[in-house]
């Protein structure tokens, strides 16, 4: 009796582990109606796991109980029995691991706390000075331009403070003058370690957007006053390309960042930039400078940051400098009206031309493309109306190929006035003007006179 009764009550302990059967509808869940979230793959060990330890019912009498009762399925006793001898890796969650096995994610570098102040380095710098010792101030400079990180720790008032508008740029301008106006009278040893500090940072593989403190870091760099000779416009150009190719937003912080500068400063700065474009169209000496054919992207990058200066300059009330002092006179030497076509061609695609950023041109350059682009106009216009006239049979009249207005000499501007008016699509050809009661004579002066009926050569070049 015994017996029967521990067989019987076996029995049962089997039936507990085997999932219920239903004679009629499956209760919600389990038929064609909602489903049950799909357990997380640390749950699913996890039930796996203890059903074989209490139930010793192995791998696959586990996996089909776990998956007919956890996963909802309708049929889990027809899934086939996995092999014994199939080997399974059990994967575990990450959230399982102990928390010294866990690989730490990255965060954002902490900038190191620096409490040098302005009077302490101008202390060490007439230290330096009257007892030759360089050792503190030289250690200053190596440790301050070795990276992005050290120069925000050196120059941002508050090491780790945000500084995130375009209203102030964290930096403490009183302490980064005083540092380059001393930079330039240090033995050479500092300053060409200043020099490679800058080139290791340049040369950083960055990854992703910039932040606020790398945007701060090429602010402060681009004041360095080292950039004044040819031996650096190497390094210089690095800089003035990575700042160029920042996006636009960052490009608005800078330019908001530049127009707070003080006026000596950034008139400084334009003038370096100026100096760095005409010294690379034409150097001093041929092998001063790389060839500009492995450098061709120096002018266009130096021409981008001066834009960004004349837009600081432009946003300032009242300006920080004239407008004319951005002109660089140099381009009046190269052949602009090249630089011309090329813009006519492309637009503002990708290939460079000085017509994309107008502020560099000076009057000169402009009279003389706008003659030019008022001269091609002109002949176009003359041509289309030449060819409407033959495509049409008709007679051709010489005169369709000017901008012709009759006035009377005592009704000079009204009458010139209503005659524009009156052709305004001919404007862009030729001018030729007759006085009303007054018979023309060529004297050879310019054509805005009276000139005779249009002979053969009177045509423009391009038609004859």
């Amino acid at each position: 009796m015994d017996g029967e009764h521990s067989a019987l009550s076996g029995v049962e302990r089997e039936r507990e582990k085997l999932p219920p059967i239903y004679n009629g509808s499956p209760p919600a869940g389990l038929g064609r109606g909602a489903k049950q979230p799909f357990p997380s793959l640390g749950t699913f060990i996890s039930t796996l796991s203890q059903r074989r330890d209490v139930g010793g019912r192995g791998l696959a009498g586990g996996l089909t109980g776990t998956l007919s009762s956890t996963l909802g399925l309708r049929h889990g006793r027809e899934l086939p029995p996995i092999c014994s001898d199939v080997r399974q890796k059990q994967r575990l969650s990450i959230d399982t691991l102990p928390p010294e096995v866990k690989a730490p994610f990255p965060s954002d570098p902490i900038i190191p706390l620096r409490t040098k102040t302005t009077k302490e380095f101008q202390e060490d710098m007439e230290r330096a000075v009257q007892s030759g010792d360089w050792r503190e101030v030289r250690e200053f400079y190596l440790t301050t331009f070795d990276s992005f990180i050290e120069i925000n720790a050196a120059f941002k008032r508050e090491a780790n403070g945000s500084f995130n508008t375009i209203d102030d740029s964290g930096v403490n301008a009183k302490f980064v003058n005083t540092v380059y106006d001393a930079l330039l009278s240090t033995p050479q040893d500092i300053q060409k370690s200043v020099l490679k500090g800058i080139i290791n940072s340049l040369l950083r593989e960055w990854k992703g957007p910039r932040t606020k403190d790398d945007l701060r870091a090429y602010f402060i760099l681009v004041q360095n006053p080292q950039y004044s000779s040819t031996s650096t416009y190497v390094i210089y150009a690095h800089l003035l390309r990575q700042i160029a190719a920042l996006s636009e937003a960052d490009h608005h912080f800078l330019v908001h960042w530049l127009k707070k500068l003080s006026a000596r400063r950034f008139r400084q700065l334009v003038e370096r930039l100026l100096q760095f474009i005409s010294t690379r169209l034409f150097p001093a000496e041929p092998d001063e400078l790389p060839p500009l054919a492995k450098c061709s992207w120096w002018i266009p990058s130096a021409t981008k940051v001066l834009s960004l200066f004349n837009a600081a300059n432009s946003v300032s009330s009242p300006p920080i400098m004239p407008f004319t002092d951005f002109y660089n006179i140099t381009l009046e030497h190269i052949d602009f009206m090249e630089e011309y076509r090329t813009w006519q061609n492309y637009g503002n695609s990708n290939r460079f031309s000085f017509c994309q950023f107008p502020f560099i041109l000076s009057t000169v350059v402009k009279k003389a493309i706008i003659q030019k682009d008022s001269e091609q106009q002109m002949i176009s216009q003359a041509r289309q109306s030449l060819v409407s006239k033959v495509s049409r049979r008709q007679r051709v009249d010489m005169n369709l190929l000017f901008l012709n207005i009759k006035v009377r000499r005592a009704q000079l501007l009204s009458d010139s006035l209503d005659e524009l008016t009156r052709k305004r699509c001919d404007l862009k050809k030729k001018l030729r003007v007759t006085f009303v009661g007054e018979a023309g004579l060529d004297m050879g002066g310019p054509d805005e006179g009276v000139v005779p009926a249009a002979g053969p050569t009177d045509l423009p070049h391009r038609l004859r």
